[in-house]
């Protein structure tokens, strides 16, 4: 077992940290009736994890409503998130322990998120914008998760190589992300189940999960010498 930290951990937010997806959830079917109709449970799950381009691209189709214009639903969707991200949010199993341990342990970190910069600044409320180093948003990188842009940035502006740091991810999109990037990646599913990927650590929870078992996972993704 090696004794070296990440040079940096990147944390994804909704369904990682933050049992956020639930809110989405609840906004999104409520802007389905809002337009008419009804939002099934496979569009739903085929948002978790991705942009909000792509869930609206999402949300016209299985609607039946392809002409539907996107702006003002994202207005009156990130309203709505807003307004139920303010009334507080509720950790996930071990996030906040584990976030503060690795502040605790002087390792730089990051937010990655596919949520837009002004929905990300309420949830930081609950988060503590004082625990993070460096925030990447949906809304600021040219391409969000799947791609690897997202993680790519965030060691960037850290400073480190991406190669030394660890991700922790909850849905396939970020997982790609993170994968993509070259961080070593720990997934621990929420909405979706993720099947085993060759690299990817899997975990049902945060729960026990300090920087020394992270360290592990370094080691673990380093090719055998």
């Amino acid at each position: 077992m090696t004794s070296a930290y990440p040079a940096a951990v990147l944390f994804d937010m909704d369904g990682t940290l933050v049992d956020s997806e639930r809110i989405w959830g609840i906004a999104l079917a409520e802007l389905a009736v809002h337009a008419g109709g009804v939002l099934s449970d496979p569009a739903r799950l085929a948002m978790v994890g991705t942009s909000m381009a792509t869930s609206m691209q999402i949300f016209r189709d299985d609607l039946g409503q392809p002409g539907r214009p996107e702006e003002p639903d994202v207005r009156w969707l990130s309203a709505r998130v807003r307004e139920l991200f303010a009334e507080g949010l509720v950790w996930r199993p071990g996030a906040m322990e584990l976030l503060l341990a690795v502040r605790d342990a002087g390792i730089p970190t990051a937010l990655v998120t596919s949520t837009g910069r002004s929905l990300v600044e309420v949830a930081l409320k609950t988060l503590g914008a004082e625990n993070f180093d460096v925030v990447v948003c949906g809304d600021e990188v040219k391409r969000p998760k799947p791609d690897p842009e997202p993680y790519v940035t965030a060691a960037a502006l850290l400073g480190v190589p991406i190669t030394a740091c660890v991700a922790i991810e909850d849905s396939p999109s970020g997982v790609a992300s993170a994968s993509a990037a070259g961080a070593a990646v720990l997934a621990v599913p929420a909405e979706l189940e993720l099947a085993p990927v060759d690299g990817v650590h899997l975990r049902d929870t945060l729960t026990g999960v300090d920087p020394a078992f992270l360290a592990t996972l370094l080691t673990a993704s380093s090719p055998a010498s």
